[in-house]
């Protein structure tokens, strides 16, 4: 009797595992992808994009320099509001300028990137992030390019998904005729087909799972953010802080910015300014500090240059953590890998498991209706 409540409970799971790979591999596969791609975003820019990347050795110029820069470039009609400074040599600064809102059709503010080679000064080139490559990379996996939160809500179903797919793969993965050691030998089957679907599943299942899980969060955002701060406190989020219009004039520069954010955080490299908006008229600056992981941030008011440094609470660092876990940032080579890997197998998953399911479905057909010869009943 036990043994056929297993045998139910097993063929249950095998039903929902199967039914949901099909049913929605054509989502869950893309999605995989583009997340892969997204790991190493900065390396694939400039793969695609070498011209923005051709930056010369020497030290890098003074910010406002470089937002002065960027301003000639652009030309009358945008506004510096944020300059970000390279991570490590090798790689451009970049500014970001905003569209006057009187200008800028209804909805999101236009905003332009000039890449910049740091020591020079030099725009490198002047592009619209969101209708690049990885912009659209970024949109899909964040929200299929649907508007407003429905994309970013199918995405995050997409997630529970894949989810269920990772656990109950594990599930059915066990043997059941033997130990744990048994399952990792490669004849599962008599196919390759199935061997590599059972493999793949065995050593991907656990960190595929774990980006599924980190994924569900970031695709319903308000209801994790709910979720998460009725455990760990969190700071609250400021709404439409995107959309914020920034100050046109500045009692501060960038450069006196910094360097007020710099003297409350020793041993800081900085790595980006933002313009005060006239919600906040704080400049903020985010440092990075050796053997931190992550961002500090420190406000800059801007009529007195007084700078308070922002601490994270204690949800806010678990909420920092679970996007790094998602995307690979701030975690390692190691892990940059296996995120990397976990986009990638949903598409063999797929191609595997249909050449499974077809092989099994057509077993158990007649065997005319297979095209094979019948045998008389006299042979």
């Amino acid at each position: 009797m036990q043994m056929s409540a297993n045998a139910r409970m097993r063929r249950l799971w095998l039903n929902i595992h199967l039914w949901l790979g099909i049913g929605l591999c054509l989502l869950l596969v893309p999605i995989g992808l583009s997340g892969s791609l997204l790991v190493w975003h900065d390396h694939l820019d400039a793969l695609v994009n070498p011209a923005r990347y051709a930056v010369t050795r020497g030290e890098a110029l003074p910010p406002s320099v470089l937002v002065a820069s960027a301003s000639s470039a652009l030309g009358a009609g945008y506004q510096p509001v944020a300059v970000r400074l390279p991570e490590s040599p090798g790689w451009p600064a970049t500014v970001l300028a905003r569209q006057p809102r009187g200008e800028q059709a209804a909805g999101r503010p236009r905003v332009l990137t000039v890449y910049l080679d740091p020591p020079t000064g030099r725009a490198l080139d002047v592009a619209e992030f969101r209708n690049s490559l990885i912009g659209f990379l970024h949109r899909f996996h964040e929200n299929l390019t649907i508007p407003e939160y429905s994309g970013r809500a199918v995405v995050g179903w997409a997630g529970v998904a894949m989810l269920i797919l990772s656990l109950s793969g594990i599930y059915l993965w066990w043997p059941r005729n033997g130990g744990f050691l048994r399952g990792l030998r490669w004849r599962r089957g008599p196919t390759i087909s199935l061997n590599l679907h059972h493999a793949l599943g065995f050593w991907i299942a656990l960190p595929l799972a774990v980006v599924s899980a980190t994924g569900i969060y970031l695709g319903f955002p308000q209801p994790g953010r709910e979720l998460l701060s009725s455990v760990a406190p969190m700071t609250p989020q400021q709404r439409g802080a995107f959309n914020a219009p920034p100050m046109r004039q500045t009692n501060l520069n960038f450069d006196s910015a910094l360097a007020a954010a710099l003297g409350a955080e020793a041993d800081a490299m900085p790595a980006a300014i933002f313009v005060p908006t006239q919600a906040t008229r704080a400049w903020r600056v985010q440092l990075r500090v050796a053997g931190t992981a992550g961002i500090t941030t420190v406000m800059v008011d801007d009529q007195s240059g007084a700078a308070r440094k922002l601490t994270p609470l204690s949800g806010d660092r678990v909420a920092s953590w679970i996007r790094w876990i998602h995307d690979g940032s701030n975690t390692g080579p190691v892990w940059q890998v296996l995120v990397f890997v976990t986009g990638l197998v949903p598409a063999a998953f797929a191609v595997t498991g249909v050449m499974i399911w077809l092989r099994k479905r057509r077993s158990r057909m007649p065997r005319a209706t297979r095209g094979l010869p019948q045998l008389d009943a006299a042979e």
